[in-house]
């Protein structure tokens, strides 16, 4: 989201890093140490050390570094987030405004003040041991090329690599990653593989999804009836947020599946709503999700529990309260337009390509 904003609004996101991030988390309970192997005091090899700050390899180390940056951004005027723990933003005279993602020890940050981001990294600088990597260039994997067009965020370098890990670089490629008719169904009597290498492999193409939504197998359980729940969140023309994933419960009906696909979407939509808020983007109006099944609308307006949905978890009915409440409205959509049906089914491959291109997927321009 934040990114987005940036493209949306021009703005250029900049980079920082603290070297060695965790030496400067500070203890608040005590704890000791064996002596490194090597550097036992003579006579003394039994004692152990008392910590005074936090080590690498502390479980407390994360807690304790997070501890103390966020109390360095609160002491300089910082808000944080309180949906998100790890966004900070600080707001001047004139609409001046400076956002700040943090990821451990690696931060990007932007806004539409060039002073502010000085300050900024001079303050980090006379606290932290920094590097300034400048504009945002390569950020947890993922590569980031900003200019006049846009932003665009890829994994090009790290699909390279999972292909070669995994031994597919030679394979043969495909237009779309699963065609209509495809059912995937367990092998009972199959060979058994490598556990650990199968969720290295699922792990991979999981976070190959962060640039790639267009990637997310629809899959339909058909051992255990679970129905997929899919959203599309877009922002600046491009997906900021989606979900395809398996139901927690087995639905008796289509539009029941719908509802509950549409609850787990309003819950994204308000958490979403309320870091905008916070980054300036207030929205007064409420929040259209776009729903292609008529039944699964009336039932989100229908404030009395009937025979077709008094079975259905209470916690799905959130959706009723909040469209009550005018903070979402569900409105009818064409099948051919919801952008969602690729994180659900199968698609034909103009259908498909329809939908990536709709989700932001586009080809990163080369650079000279």
């Amino acid at each position: 989201m934040v990114i987005a904003l940036a493209a949306r609004n021009g703005w250029s996101v900049y980079q920082l890093d603290v070297k060695s991030a965790f030496l400067h988390g500070e203890l608040n309970e005590a704890v000791f140490i064996e002596q490194p192997q090597g550097y036992e005091k003579k006579g003394e090899e039994h004692k152990v050390y008392k910590l005074k700050k936090a080590l690498y390899g502390l479980k407390q180390a994360p807690r304790a570094w997070y501890s103390r940056i966020e109390a360095y951004f609160i002491k300089e005027g910082f808000e944080r987030c309180n949906c998100d723990h790890t966004l900070f933003i600080k707001t001047g005279d004139g609409g001046k405004i400076l956002i700040v993602s943090l990821y451990v020890d690696d931060l990007i940050f932007t806004g539409n003040d060039e002073s502010m981001f000085v300050k900024f990294k001079n303050s980090m600088k006379l606290e932290f041991d920094m590097t300034d990597l400048g504009k945002m260039k390569y950020f947890l994997g993922m590569e980031v090329l900003q200019n006049s067009e846009g932003i665009y965020i890829s994994q090009r370098k790290y699909t390279k690599e999972v292909l070669e890990r995994f031994g597919m670089e030679k394979s043969n490629s495909v237009k779309n990653p699963i065609v209509p008719g495809d059912r995937l169904t367990k092998n009972e009597g199959g060979v058994k593989v490598d556990a650990t290498k199968y969720k290295q492999l699922v792990g991979s193409l999981m976070y190959l999804t962060a640039t790639r939504p267009d990637l997310i197998d629809y899959a339909g359980d058909v051992d255990d009836r679970k129905s997929t729940s899919g959203y599309v969140f877009l922002l600046s023309e491009g997906a900021v947020a989606w979900s395809s994933k398996k139901q927690p419960v087995v639905t008796l009906s289509t539009t029941e599946a719908e509802f509950v696909a549409a609850a787990s979407c309003a819950c994204q939509g308000v958490w979403m709503r309320r870091v905008l808020e916070k980054l300036g983007h207030s929205q007064g109006k409420c929040t259209t999700v776009l729903c292609d099944n008529n039944s699964t609308i009336k039932l989100s307006k229908n404030p009395v529990m009937h025979g077709r949905s008094k079975h259905i978890d209470v916690r799905f009915h959130f959706l009723r309260d909040l469209t009550r409440e005018g903070v979402v409205e569900l409105k009818h959509c064409g099948t051919q337009e919801q952008v969602a049906d690729i994180m659900t089914k199968p698609l034909k491959l103009d259908v498909f390509l329809k939908l990536r291109e709709l989700l932001g997927v586009s080809v990163v321009p080369r650079v000279n």
